[in-house]
């Protein structure tokens, strides 16, 4: 053999080696790499799900990856893939449940996103509620307990899922409703039997079914500082009771927009019943009256939305051109005060009653009303009631006709004065709100007649009717439903800026109603002596000029005795300062004039005459209000 052919011989063999080495070698190459990814692409890709991320969660493609699937596959053969997970013996329940939940949603997701402005289909719904089956069947029929998975991420997405399918479905039942017999107790939808809701939500007009139905995740709001959720269990909505042509002898107005939760049960007792039945029932909840929900044969949370309605009936309310025209007396105003209710009337609940000022609306009360009821304690604790007025009329026309509203709204809801929510009230009044506040739980006694022009030659029959026609508006006593008031800002002395020019300009634009002037009219005539024509000159003040700080009304209601049984604190705004707080302004209110002597407390706030909407105000009334709540040793929710 010569040298090329051994050389030949040689290479040949070197590279049998080579290939026999790289096959024998396979299993030892580096199959497994490790990189570092940042925490927010960790979280993110934890969270992700066909909600979030429009695609499968990990868990769910882990799963699929144990029965030999892929994300792929379930796209291209939905019936197979879901028939394999849902028989595969290579799952747990857990796992096989889960998947099928989230595999189920993105079907019926996906056809939504294909069929944009189309009506929800019932091969859609159908999608709907079998991914809610699936999430129903794994958080209550598997073989741990939620509490037992409380920390576990997949929990939350099952719920998640559960609770997207649930809205959409009930969106698709509401749509139904106007096609079906009001005494209906069954029908059949996609294939399924649904059965008449469950429902303990009241809404306005004593009426049982919403005209619409707003889903509360879906809203967006501007204005308000916060949305205050309860993380729980079923989809949260807003519904809106039918809009009817209130009575405008009747004071109160139930809320037109209340929070309710909606969940599917679906008929079983165990797993296979639960996952083979096609029966569904809807229960509906009223989120303030109800915590928890029995479920599955469990109690959990109950989830709610509690700013949503708020929100909602703010923005379509038309109060901030309403307000204007109340001011000016112009048509489209409000001519008489109004109880706004804020939720369902319950007797359980102590009321906390909001007056807002001069030339505005329940609006004032935007972030109050919310940030107060968004305290778990407060909520369970407390109702608001917003009092919306002309704030045109003089103060004292205002004071008689919302101590009247307020009545009547008492004894409407609780004729015998006993419920917890007639008892113990609050009330809290900004501005000329809190003027109105002060005096309701102030006592007149003889002092206000002194502003009244009468000649002591008047007759004493004229001087008898004149006491009678002026006595609601003179002559007051406290509110005994009353123990606890807060002013902010609130101009108990008057405030010289009312004499400022541009106060008079929109004061000269402010007409009173027709009724007021008549009624001064005549009590004017009244006021002449005898036969004479002639007699006192009666000036009716419209609010603008009724604030002054000269104004006789003011002069003589500002140092009245507040009821010993009201417990009563001051908020002031600090805008203009020359040193001392005794020199200070808020803009619009001298603290001379904000400041009562004998308040259980006083917070002055760095703040225009805005001062509730700071968060230092905020937080004062929710203390004020615990502080109530404790003095009246708590109650049902306490």
């Amino acid at each position: 053999m010569g040298p090329l052919q051994m050389k030949a011989g040689t290479c040949a063999w070197a590279a049998r080696c080579i290939a026999i080495i790289g096959l024998l070698g396979l299993d030892a190459c580096a199959m497994v790499g490790v990189s570092h990814v940042n925490t927010n692409d960790y979280v993110s890709q934890r969270r992700a799900d066909v909600i979030v991320a429009n695609r499968l969660s990990d868990r769910t493609v882990q799963s699929l990856n144990v029965v030999a699937l892929t994300a792929d596959n379930c796209q291209r053969e939905f019936t197979a893939c879901t028939d394999t997970v849902a028989r595969s013996t290579g799952l747990t329940d857990e796992q096989r449940l889960s998947a099928l939940a989230e595999l189920w949603l993105g079907r019926a997701l996906k056809a939504e996103r294909s069929r944009r402005d189309a009506a929800m289909g019932d091969p859609t719904l159908d999608a709907y509620l079998q991914s809610a089956r699936y999430a129903y069947a794994y958080l209550f029929y598997t073989v741990r307990s939620p509490a037992e998975r409380a920390f576990e991420l997949r929990q939350v997405q099952v719920t998640w899922f559960y609770n997207l399918a649930v809205q959409r479905a009930m969106s698709r039942f509401f749509l139904e409703l106007p096609r079906l017999d009001p005494g209906w107790t069954q029908t059949t939808l996609a294939g399924w039997s649904v059965l008449r809701p469950q429902s303990d939500v009241r809404l306005a007009g004593g009426t049982r079914v919403p005209v619409e139905l707003i889903p509360a995740g879906n809203l967006r709001f501007e204005g308000l500082r916060n949305v205050y959720r309860r993380d729980g269990f079923g989809s949260d909505f807003v519904a809106v009771a039918p809009r009817e042509t209130a009575d405008a002898a009747v004071p109160w107005r139930e809320p037109d927009y209340v929070p309710i939760t909606g969940a599917l049960v679906f008929a079983g007792s165990t797993l296979d019943q639960v996952l083979a039945t096609r029966q569904v029932r809807l229960l509906v909840r009223d989120p303030y009256h109800d915590d928890t929900v029995a479920v599955g044969g469990r109690v959990v949370p109950l989830g709610a939305n509690f700013t949503a309605p708020y929100g909602v009936w703010l923005a379509r309310s038309g109060f901030a051109s309403q307000s204007i025209r109340s001011l000016l007396g112009r048509e489209g105003g409000i001519k008489t005060p109004r109880v706004l209710l804020m939720q369902p009337y319950d007797p359980d609940r102590l009321t906390v009653v909001m007056l807002h000022g001069l030339a505005s609306s329940p609006e004032a009360w935007i972030n109050v009303a919310n940030e107060v009821m968004g305290d778990e304690k407060l909520r369970r604790n407390y109702q608001v009631w917003e009092v919306y007025y002309p704030t045109n009329l003089p103060v004292a026309v205002n004071l008689a006709n919302i101590r009247k509203a307020l009545d009547a709204t008492l004894k409407h809801y609780d004729p015998s004065g006993q419920a917890r929510a007639s008892n113990n009230m609050v009330l809290i009044g900004h501005s000329m709100g809190g003027l109105i506040a002060r005096l309701l739980v102030s006592s007149s006694g003889e002092r206000l007649w002194s502003v009244l022009p009468v000649r002591a030659n008047l007759p004493a029959a004229k001087r008898q009717r004149l006491r009678q026609r002026l006595a609601p508006y003179l002559q007051f006593t406290p509110m005994p439903q009353v123990t606890r008031a807060v002013f902010l800002a609130a101009p108990h002395r008057g405030t010289p800026y009312a004499q400022h020019r541009l106060a008079r300009w929109i004061g000269n634009l402010i007409r009173l109603p027709v009724a007021v002037l008549q009624e001064m009219g005549e009590i004017a005539e009244l006021l002449k002596s005898g036969d004479s024509s002639e007699g006192p000159s009666l000036h009716v003040s419209n609010s603008i000029d009724n604030l002054s700080d000269t104004d006789p009304f003011i002069v003589a209601a500002a140092n009245l005795p507040i009821s010993p049984q009201v417990h009563y604190h001051t908020i002031v705004g600090v805008y203009e300062s020359k040193g001392a707080l005794q020199d200070s302004s808020d803009g619009v209110v001298p603290y001379r004039s904000a400041h009562l002597d004998g308040a259980d407390s006083e917070l002055a706030i760095p703040s225009w005459h805005s001062v509730p909407e700071t968060p230092a105000a905020i937080l004062e009334l929710r203390r004020i209000l615990r502080l109530q709540l404790a003095a009246t040793k708590g109650g049902p929710g306490h």
